[in-house]
């Protein structure tokens, strides 16, 4: 005995409505395609009154979207940019691209957001893949990106305008905290509270030009200060076993100050820390109150460039960086290149704010 197999019920939704075209809005209102693109690109006064109202009418009832990328690759412009960011995760990289998109809306402009997340085969990718977006200029805050990878872009190419970094071999334009006064700033105010023992812990600075200028201006300020000791500690967050054996040398250093062998000298005092910045700052606090306790800053103290927020519910003292600005002015600059200006290489190098806070209190 045969059976028949049930009929599929017909689908109910209806099929996808085509996206209406530049032909269809000018079928519809009666015109040609020239008129339509006129009335695109704001050329009204080659337009009657009656024909910019037709025009008008037809976009309204076909909801016609013009294809702006389209339009844009035509006339050679299509206020595209891209943004490379070595770590999305740092509160700096988040700070600086507001500053950038709202320099961007008021310039027009549409930034396309690339993380590397700390990978330099990332960086490379993501460059190249943004001149094949075409896009009208790079602002690059990268970890390792070299120079040949950048030939695309920076001079005879896409303009370029790097944050916070240099890339050695590149001339380009370069917008940033002012690291060394900065560090400077820092290892002063330090000193001026009274501590001896300073430690500036910073993340491996071989690739990161700022990272080498903070740790530069450290050593410069302890010998111009004669009469304290500092250290340089590097922590590798992403390396957990060097990161065990950094934390355990400091752990060392915080033993030895203010254990009872000193107590009994009298010469008991706290370590002062100085974080590169604030991810370095974040891992140093977990890491002394899970040791210490709640009260581990009567141990030590801790100063860190950039001042997230959880610092001031900790009441560590931070050197405030311009973020916003440093973004702003990126875009700025790339915007300059873009509309043609044709100069030397520019740094912009702003000031940090010292907050002082209770943690360097004497």
């Amino acid at each position: 005995m045969s059976t028949t197999p049930p009929s599929t019920p017909p689908d109910p939704s209806p099929p996808p409505r085509r996206r209406a075209t530049i032909t269809d809005v000018a079928r519809e209102a009666g015109t040609g395609k020239t008129s339509i693109s006129r009335y695109l690109n704001g050329e009204m006064s080659v337009l009657s009154p009656e024909l910019r109202a037709r025009i008008e009418a037809a976009i309204a009832r076909l909801d016609y979207q013009p294809n702006q990328m389209a339009r844009g690759l035509k006339r050679g412009r299509n206020r595209l940019i891209g943004m490379l960011l070595a770590d999305l995760t740092n509160p700096y990289s988040v700070e600086v691209l507001q500053g950038v998109e709202a320099a961007c809306h008021a310039l027009g402009l549409m930034p396309l957001i690339c993380h590397a997340a700390n990978e330099v085969e990332m960086e490379r990718r993501y460059l190249q893949l943004l001149t094949t977006y075409r896009v009208e200029g790079v602002i690059v805050n990268a970890i390792g990106v070299r120079e040949e990878t950048l030939r695309p872009v920076g001079g005879g190419g896409i303009p370029a305008v790097l944050v916070d970094r240099r890339v050695e071999g590149l001339a380009a334009d370069m917008v940033g905290l002012d690291n060394g006064a900065a560090a400077e700033l820092g290892t002063r105010h330090l000193l001026e509270q009274g501590f001896e023992h300073i430690w500036f812990v910073v993340q491996p600075f071989e690739q990161v030009s700022s990272r080498q200028l903070r740790v530069a201006a450290f050593d410069r300020a302890m010998r111009d200060a004669g009469r304290a000791r500092g250290h340089t500690l590097v922590l590798d967050l992403a390396d957990m076993d060097t990161l065990a054996r950094g934390l355990a040398e400091l752990d060392r250093a915080i033993d030895s100050s203010s254990g009872a062998g000193a107590r009994l000298a009298g010469a008991m005092s706290r370590i002062a820390l100085f974080a590169a910045n604030a991810p370095v700052a974040l891992r140093l606090a977990l890491h002394l109150k899970a040791r210490y306790g709640a009260n581990w800053q009567t141990r030590v103290a801790l100063l860190s460039i950039d001042d997230p927020d959880w610092a001031e519910l900790a009441g560590i003292t931070t050197i405030r960086q311009p973020t916003y600005d440093i973004g702003y002015r990126a875009v700025e600059f790339l915007h300059e290149r873009i509309e043609g200006v044709h100069t030397r290489a520019r740094d912009c190098l702003l000031p940090g704010e010292l907050i002082v806070r209770a943690s360097t209190a004497r």
